[in-house]
């Protein structure tokens, strides 16, 4: 039997009782078919790059998404429709997207993964969500046996989440259409690291070759870029999501915590914020398990933890933000039981 070990960034996972390679959509449902018709439990394997596998393996199928392919439809003066594969590399595709002259990717550059992946958690970072350029989502429902096609409503996007995440393993991802602009300046710099990187004002643009390169550059400072050198990699990116809260509890954060109002009145702070000023510190670790030196909300394989390693490290970072919260003094019912 295989490690899955293998297939993740985090470079942990116990065996695989049986893993089959898709490499074309009809194999993808042709498998899951089989798999569902024979009772056994399915793990579908994109990029394996958010993802904790136990250290006891799957007992099950893994199946691994392997299917490549993009179309192309575009006008010239006005932008494109490209359909890609669930199978190919998410960065890779950006890249060939700034490479053909389209923009709307530049700010997703450098996340690992595949184009599958991309919809199902909503991906974003510096201030933009892959939702704002997904036309539509092909995939397989399992529950009710037949393909299906899902406009950008229909895939019901929110912050790191859609349907595919709340309806988990109901759909299998075979295809998603971008629509992206022609153009060689980005969309509106949203996110303040990002445009003191670049020099420009909050709401300004700049040339899409630009904004990739510095994010790139950002995210590997921060240890966010697969690098066989840089142990840091060895993450499922951000294993903590940014809190939303209702503006009363925002109301009583501290002064100087981070603030981003939402749409619907609710306000997002900074996980990042709250672990360090609740004492979990960059490099502290637990067995083989890391928090990374570079980016606190960044898990590690420092070279041998196990899965348990990191769901421990991950529970004491939890309790440490528990812990100071009730200090702050600003903790509700609904929230302690969230914390727990």
């Amino acid at each position: 039997m295989e490690a899955l070990s293998n297939f993740t960034t985090l470079k942990v996972g116990g065996p695989a009782q049986k893993i089959v390679h898709a490499h074309t959509e009809d194999e993808l449902v042709e498998f899951v078919k089989t798999a569902d018709k024979a009772g056994e439990q399915v793990l579908i394997l994109g990029g394996g790059s958010n993802l904790l596998i136990s250290d006891a393996g799957f007992a099950g199928t893994v199946i691994r998404v392997e299917s490549k392919g993009n179309a192309l439809d575009y006008d010239a003066c006005s932008g494109g429709m490209i359909e890609v594969s669930a199978g190919e590399d998410w960065d890779k595709f950006v890249a060939l997207t700034i490479e053909k002259g389209f923009a709307d990717l530049e700010s997703l550059s450098g996340i690992p993964g595949t184009i599958g992946g991309a919809p199902i958690q909503n991906i974003g970072a510096y201030g933009h969500e892959v939702s704002e350029t997904i036309a539509r989502v092909k995939a397989y429902d399992r529950k009710k046996g037949e393909i299906t096609t899902f406009t950008n409503e229909q895939c019901q996007f929110s912050y790191r989440n859609s349907v595919f995440k709340s309806e988990a393993g109901r759909y299998v991802i075979l295809n998603v259409t971008f629509q992206l602009r022609k153009g060689e300046q980005s969309l509106p710099i949203t996110y303040a690291e990002l445009a003191k990187f670049l020099s420009i004002k909050i709401g300004d643009r700049a040339p899409v070759v630009e904004v990739r390169n510095a994010v790139l550059q950002l995210r590997g400072r921060k240890g966010m870029l697969i690098d066989a050198g840089d142990v840091n990699s060895n993450s499922a990116g951000s294993f903590f999501v940014n809190p939303i809260l209702n503006k009363e509890i925002a109301d009583k954060l501290p002064a100087d915590a981070p603030r981003w109002p939402q749409t619907d009145g609710r306000v997002k702070t900074s996980a990042a914020w709250l672990m360090e000023h609740a004492g979990v510190n960059k490099g502290e670790k637990l067995a083989g398990a890391q928090i990374s030196s570079k980016h606190v909300l960044a898990l590690t394989n420092s070279g041998d933890a196990t899965a348990g390693d990191i769901v421990e490290l991950a529970k004491m970072a939890r309790a440490k933000v528990f812990e100071k919260l009730i200090k702050w003094s600003w903790i509700t019912p609904s929230i302690s039981a969230i914390g727990r």
